[in-house]
């Protein structure tokens, strides 16, 4: 809900603060007072189109900021954490939303979520959650067959959603079969050509046969014969050292005598002790380094000349297929993966018979839910036109008949029923789409009564009304204003109203008062309680504030509208 509203330069309005609550909250004011800049500035707050006529004259921008009370986490808080912003927790699973925009006076517009910057957009995705203005431009909420199949929906909750949620997953079953069968069919040249691209990258995979990395082997293998000379000069003088072939010392037998020497005195310095067991591990270190480098010489010796050009033309089939699939470790996943996308793809024929087979099952599964969902339906149809009909008949249209037609459109994740909300406002005249047959007060009531029947669903947890009264007083307006009270018992409600019969059922009184310097209006807003409301509810009655009779008039309104007597 709207716990408070700040307005700045719009409209006629300098500066104001609107506090909101729970139940039901009447804006009143003169006119001219600038109570319509109440519901523009909340527009502006869901996403409205910004226009550069809000903006107070001589002002540089508008603005408007707002502080909503929302649960801690769901679908407000998620789409507002994708916006990047934050809601504010305040304890008991609850938390505080905070919403801006201004508008400068050459139509620009900016908008915060949570603390963030962010598109416009996003205070229209928020609206769908938060609110729900009916204004007299812009009365009817239910303005497409989809929006009315939900109100539908939610009026028959009980009934509806579990045959709805078997529709939806027969629905998507039946989908998900005949995309793959699009799929297959639609594509079957090119899924010829990957089948014979596969077919050949596996067979030349498998006439290489490379082992997982042999590529790297193949580049040392043949790095090392491509040297071959080098290398073994290397080893022969290294080997010739250690063991003492040629005219060089062996470096063995230095190492023992010198090892000798230190153990005849070791037992005079411990310090020579150390080296000699040092020496003694060289010693052995030598001897297994000499015998190692001979068995290298002899490797190299075995190398025949025509092993090189083998390791290469081995290389180059290797590298081939790597080259090919970027890499040698994709070329062994495809073989081993390869053969399962090809039988895949070799199987189409007999695939899209198994699918369409199983399509048809889905359809008839399809049918009959969408079948049992119409049936809901209509029987829900029945009981919300008959409630809404008889809150009609206490709002003043008692001749008025309200139909709820559902008849059969296309197909959706939704069922396949258009719905569609029919009125026929006098006895005899046939029932057209009540957008099209209903004036602006009837209208108003019509949708009033709408709201009032299926308030106890749940969906929106904010109503503002602007002007819902056009056209209607004395018994009529009482009426109005009960079945908002009664829609303020689950709901929250916020009117703009000129009547006192509606407002006297409001829990929260604000008047919107202006005052003129002369050549600017500037408005504001504050609660009215006690003498305050009383002397409010006069002017709304006579226009006078002061009227002895107006006052009575008034104070029996308000002591009637508090103890739910009226009417």
């Amino acid at each position: 809900m709207i716990e408070q509203m700040t307005l700045r330069d719009l409209g006629v309005i300098a500066h104001a603060t609107l506090p909101m609550g729970p139940g039901f909250t009447a804006i009143t004011g003169e006119t001219g007072a600038g109570k319509t800049m109440v519901v523009t500035g909340l527009g502006l707050l869901l996403g409205a189109r910004a226009d550069s006529g809000v903006v107070r004259a001589g002002a540089a921008q508008a603005a408007v900021e707002g502080v909503w009370l929302v649960p801690e986490s769901g679908a407000v808080a998620d789409r507002v954490a994708d916006a990047g912003g934050e809601v504010e927790p305040i304890g008991d699973g609850r938390a505080e939303l905070y919403l801006g925009r201004t508008v400068t006076a050459e139509g620009r517009s900016r908008a915060s979520v949570g603390g963030r910057a962010a598109p416009a957009g996003v205070l229209a995705d928020l609206a769908e959650q938060l609110v729900v203005v009916h204004g007299q431009s812009d009365q009817l909420r239910l303005r497409s067959g989809g929006a009315q199949r939900d109100a539908l929906d939610r009026f028959g909750a009980a009934e509806i959603g579990p045959v709805l949620e078997q529709y939806r997953r027969a629905y998507a079953a039946q989908r998900e079969l005949a995309a793959q069968i699009a799929e297959i069919t639609g594509n079957a040249e090119a899924r010829a050509a990957e089948a014979e691209q596969l077919r050949a990258a596996l067979a030349e995979i498998e006439q290489v046969d490379p082992q997982p990395g042999e590529d790297i082997e193949l580049a040392q293998r043949a790095e090392r014969l491509s040297n071959v000379e080098e290398l073994r000069q290397a080893a022969a003088i290294a080997h010739d050292a250690l063991s003492g072939g040629g005219d060089v010392p062996d470096v063995g037998l230095l190492v023992a005598e010198a090892r000798r020497a230190l153990e005849r005195v070791v037992r005079a310095d411990t310090v020579l002790a150390a080296h000699a067991a040092i020496l003694d591990d060289i010693s052995y270190r030598v001897a297994d380094l000499a015998t190692e480098l001979s068995a290298y010489l002899a490797d190299l010796d075995d190398a025949g000349p025509h092993e090189l050009a083998a390791v290469e033309e081995r290389r180059a089939a290797v590298t081939s297929i790597v080259r090919a699939h970027g890499s040698l470790e994709a070329a062994l996943e495809l073989a081993r993966s390869g053969a399962f996308r090809l039988a895949e793809l070799d199987d189409d024929g007999e695939r899209i018979a198994r699918l369409r087979g199983d399509e048809r099952d889905a359809a008839a599964v399809l049918d009959a839910a969408a079948e049992r969902l119409t049936a809901a339906r209509r029987a829900a149809a029945e009981r919300l036109a008959t409630a809404v009909t008889e809150e009609l008949h206490a709002l003043a249209l008692p001749d008025a008949r309200v139909v709820v037609a559902v008849e059969e459109g296309g197909a959706s994740a939704s069922g396949r029923d258009e719905v569609t909300i029919l009125l026929a406002p006098h006895p005899g005249a046939e029932p057209r789409p009540v957008a099209k047959s209903a004036s602006g007060g009837e209208l108003s009531r019509v949708m009033l009564a709408i709201e009032v029947v299926i308030a106890g669903t749940g969906g929106v947890p904010t109503f503002v009304f602007d002007e819902v009264d056009a056209g209607i007083g004395g018994a009529a307006a009482i009426e109005v204003g009960r079945r908002l009270a009664r829609l303020a018992e689950t709901s929250q409600v916020i009117v703009v109203t000129h009547l006192a019969q509606v407002a006297a059922f409001a829990s929260n009184h604000l008047s919107v008062v202006k005052a003129g310097d002369g050549s600017v209006t500037a408005s504001s807003v504050r609660a009215l309680t006690g003498a305050d409301r009383e002397a409010e509810m006069a002017r709304l009655l006579s226009g006078l504030a002061d009227s002895t009779t107006a006052l009575e008039h008034a104070r029996e309104l308000l002591s009637l509208g508090h103890s739910g007597l009226i009417g």
